[in-house]
């Protein structure tokens, strides 16, 4: 590579990383027919199922858990349903109490089925599989504990893709960053187009009128009609993008952090807790503790649902995940007591000289 375009290739990186990543992704993934479509959100949710269920069919097929592989699939199915049920539950329940009593003229008729709008609550889901799984246990005759030790694991792919959706979407925005880092702020922050809805009061006129300015020679935009400009930013128009971008909040992608923080990192702590057989419960337990502690440190990060108060600093969130630590430090003192076997185990079972698992298969 000659120098002048080396120089060129990092000029074009420097300005790319100048400002905050402008906000353009499309929940759609894929268009099917007029208003009906797949997006990513829904995927997210599919792909972590898939991921959960390879977990637990090889947990299943290699003899760390005492299920067949067929019944690996039927406890997927349990836990698909206390994610869904919980998880909008616990939204309507915890942030929208207003959804029971909200009823529409059409498809799903009720508020709280209209789960395509939006609005799962990862407490209240973290509740429903754990209704789920010790419904299953008992109806298939296993220990409660272990399957909650397998669901605690195999959830966090779900967790991890849940947040990176969540990003997709522009929902739950971060906090914006502080005012000594707007003038220039980190690449890795981002600035989302809708935030002009929030310019309809007194306090942001003067954002107003510099929009106008500055898309007074961008033909056929009115800067009056704030959704025409999101639409035509969010579609990738670089006149309409530049013209947004130095009047827009660089916020923290506090999606990102938690996707990383209850997707791999929680990952590899419960992995290094399972590398060795433990006592039924002991992987839930330390899930609700390590889970609870990596939430409470993220909402830092993250703006607070609306309509919430923050009580004594810590947001309702951070707050149902004290009580999570709470229960897990129980948990973990109960089921750590108990006079059982420990199971599990993530390493490779050693073979016997007949060449067979522990449980007698080749």
């Amino acid at each position: 590579m000659r120098a002048s375009d080396y120089c060129t290739a990092v000029n074009a990186v420097s300005a790319l990383l100048a400002d905050a990543y402008f906000h353009t992704l499309d929940p759609v993934a894929i268009p099917l027919w007029g208003s009906l479509s797949v997006k990513w959100y829904g995927l997210a949710y599919a792909a972590g199922f898939v991921l959960g269920w390879l977990f637990i069919r090889w947990m299943a097929r290699s003899g760390r858990a005492p299920l067949t592989v067929e019944a690996a699939g039927d406890l997927m199915f349990y836990v698909i349903v206390g994610v869904l049920a919980g998880g909008r539950l616990g939204y309507a329940i915890f942030y929208q109490p207003s959804l029971f009593i909200t009823f529409y003229d059409h498809i799903p008729f009720w508020g709280l089925l209209a789960i395509n709008e939006g609005g799962m609550a990862s407490h209240g889901g973290i509740i429903g599989v754990i209704l789920a799984v010790m419904l299953f246990a008992r109806r298939n005759k296993v220990s409660s504990l272990h399957v909650l030790d397998l669901a605690a694991l195999a959830c966090t792919g779900g967790l991890f893709l849940g947040r990176v959706a969540n990003f997709v979407n522009a929902e739950l925005w971060g906090r914006p960053l502080p005012a000594a880092m707007q003038t220039e702020p980190p690449w890795w922050s981002v600035k989302y187009p809708e935030e002009i809805a929030r310019w309809l009061d007194d306090e942001h006129q003067e954002l107003v009128v510099l929009l106008t300015l500055r898309l007074r020679d961008v033909p056929t935009v009115d800067a009056s009609d704030f959704e025409q400009v999101v639409r035509r930013a969010r579609q990738g128009e670089p006149e309409v993008i530049e013209a947004l971008r130095p009047l827009l909040t660089a916020y923290y992608p506090s999606q990102l952090f938690q996707a990383v923080t209850d997707g791999p990192i929680l990952a590899a702590a419960l992995i290094l807790v399972w590398l060795r057989p433990r006592k039924p419960g002991v992987v839930g337990a330390w899930f609700l503790i390590s889970y609870g502690v990596l939430r409470i440190s993220t909402e830092f990060f993250r703006q607070p649902d609306e309509g919430i108060d923050v009580v004594l600093g810590l947001s309702r969130g951070q707050w149902l995940s004290v009580l999570m630590i709470g229960s897990g430090l129980v948990g973990l003192w109960v089921v750590a007591r108990r006079a059982v076997e420990p199971m599990g185990g993530l390493r490779w079972f050693r073979r016997d000289r007949q060449g067979a698992l522990p449980d007698g298969r080749g």
